[in-house]
């Protein structure tokens, strides 16, 4: 794959192909592009390091709820999982690892942020704006931004008297040392599920303020043993076979989000079962039964959680938290609870796609305006008015019961087929997909979705505040691969600019260094 080369106009970059994030997804778009010898191509990366979420989320038992052998690349696969469910310190090895197998730190262009992105409806080109100065020109933009990027922080009266610590569990300080310390976490999510079963032991005191109790389901999570590792090692399909069975469990879960009211009913009954195993206290049960359907909001995965709240010096408030005092924090009752340090656990603004960048399309249009009444997508990728613009992890394309890895491959290979038919066509050639496509397309999704329990009546990262889910797949991942891999790319229109722009030859030298700043 050639990569970058200087355009033709003043200190611009130019590129075939810019892709804006190197988490998963943008690790994935870039091999594919590279099998496929499309290039050059640059993934444009606002932090130091590649990694995305699994850079950013470094909190005490940070970990994946989907099994290693399933959240990793089918085209790269690793024998060497030490548990069932990786940690997040090797998961982001897995992904430096693979970043090196397949040369794509080259091609990136770290400590670079996109300000905006605006197309050029003469040229049919793409004019990236970098925060603090200077632009890259493509011909193609692919966002993979993903939707866990932007911490959402409550704002809540007082916030900047608070005497000790403050700060989102996506922003973990460093050597923070949490022992004999009185601690406050608000929120109970998937974040808090994993770090505060690691901090309370240690802890002097710790108040849980829960918005919303979880359902919560137990992790099988275990060590590989040295005879599974080593078989894996020997025999790819052994591996292979192992990570089938994986995504064949984990798809029957999404009966419980679906119309199988019995599924979902068993499972709730299980989960109960289990809660009043660990939870001798009648009035703490009552505080963590939920009041609505599993998988409205997201079930999480734990073995401890349920003891670690039943520990003498963990306390269970339900109270709304109404303000930060210097010394810790009020809630709606007047209740004051003295605290040294306050970890939000409060989730992210994942209804918020692609922000805070500005992206600008054809005539003019805002994407933030076209989404004005919440996000959509044609099959999560493209959007009309947006010619050559893509996005994996896109509106529509999260999962409840499977690996979002295997939908970023699906979604890779579906924008891999498209670039192919793009570029096969004339120089200066732009693609866009019909208005009527996406517009069918989402009426079949918002009905698919309708009945799901997504739609229910809870709140949720899920959906926006007026309750549009934004953010789900409707159906089993294997349905989301088999209508990608049979989409037709009549969908799109294919029209050639008034100004075509010069063809970058793959001999083209490297002008500006992967990694510039």
């Amino acid at each position: 794959m050639a990569a970058m080369s200087s355009g033709p106009e003043g200190d611009a970059t130019r590129v075939k192909v810019a892709i804006i994030g190197a988490g998963f997804g943008g690790l994935c778009m870039a091999i594919q592009l590279d099998r496929a010898g499309i290039g050059p191509v640059v993934i444009i990366e606002k932090h130091a390091q590649l990694g995305g979420t699994w850079r950013d989320n470094t909190y005490p038992g940070a970990g994946c709820d989907v099994p290693s052998h399933l959240y990793s690349f089918s085209f790269a696969p690793n024998p060497d999982w030490s548990r069932t469910y990786a940690r997040q310190s090797e998961i982001l090895a897995y992904m430096e690892a693979v970043a090196d197998r397949f040369d794509i730190r080259r091609l990136i262009r770290f400590n670079t942020e996109v300000a905006e992105a605006r197309f050029d409806d003469d040229r049919g080109l793409w004019l990236i704006d970098v925060v603090g100065g200077g632009r890259i020109d493509a011909e193609v933009v692919i966002s993979a931004t993903g939707q866990l990027d932007h911490p959402a922080v409550p704002d809540l009266p007082g916030q900047e008297s608070f005497a000790g610590p403050r700060f989102h569990s996506a922003r973990w300080p460093d050597g923070l040392d949490l022992a004999g310390k009185r601690i406050g976490v608000i929120g109970n999510g998937s974040s808090a599920v994993q770090f505060v079963p690691e901090i309370a032991a240690d802890a002097a005191r710790l108040v849980l303020f829960q918005r919303t109790p979880a359902w919560v389901s137990p992790k099988p999570d275990r060590a590989y043993t040295d005879a599974e590792i080593a078989r894996f090692r020997r025999s790819p399909t052994a591996m292979k076979l192992h990570r089938a069975k994986i995504f064949l469990g984990l798809e029957k879960n999404f009966l419980v989000f679906g119309r199988a009211r019995f599924a979902r009913e068993q499972f709730q009954k299980q989960a109960l079962a289990i809660m009043r195993r660990h939870i001798a206290d009648p009035e703490l049960r009552r505080r963590l039964t939920p009041d609505y359907p599993a998988g409205c909001k997201r079930i999480v995965l734990s073995n401890d959680w349920y003891p670690t709240l039943a520990r003498p010096n963990v306390e269970v408030v339900t109270r709304r938290v109404a303000a930060l005092r210097p010394g810790g924090v009020e809630t709606v009752d007047g209740a004051r609870h003295d605290l040294d340090v306050l970890i939000y656990a409060t989730g992210f603004r994942a209804t918020e796609f692609l922000q805070p960048m500005k992206i600008t399309g054809r005539g003019g249009l805002d994407l933030n305006d076209a989404w004005s009444e919440g996000a959509e997508a044609h099959r999560g990728v493209a959007v009309s008015g947006f010619p050559n613009f893509f996005m994996l992890f896109g509106p529509n394309t999260s999962l409840g019961h499977n690996s979002i890895i295997f939908m970023h491959e699906v979604q890779a290979t579906y924008i891999t087929r498209c670039l192919k038919r793009l570029f096969q066509g004339r120089r200066g050639q732009v693609m866009e997909v019909k208005a009527q496509a996406m517009a069918a397309y989402n009426r079949g999704l918002r009905a698919a979705l309708d009945r799901t329990v997504w739609a229910g009546s809870c709140n949720s990262w899920y959906k926006t505040a007026d309750g549009r889910v934004t953010a789900q797949w409707s159906s089993f991942a294997s349905r989301y691969w088999w209508a990608m891999r049979s989409a037709s790319l009549d969908e799109y229109a294919f029209t050639t600019c008034d100004a075509p722009v010069r063809a970058l030859s793959q001999s083209q030298a490297l002008t500006t260094p992967a990694g510039a700043s």
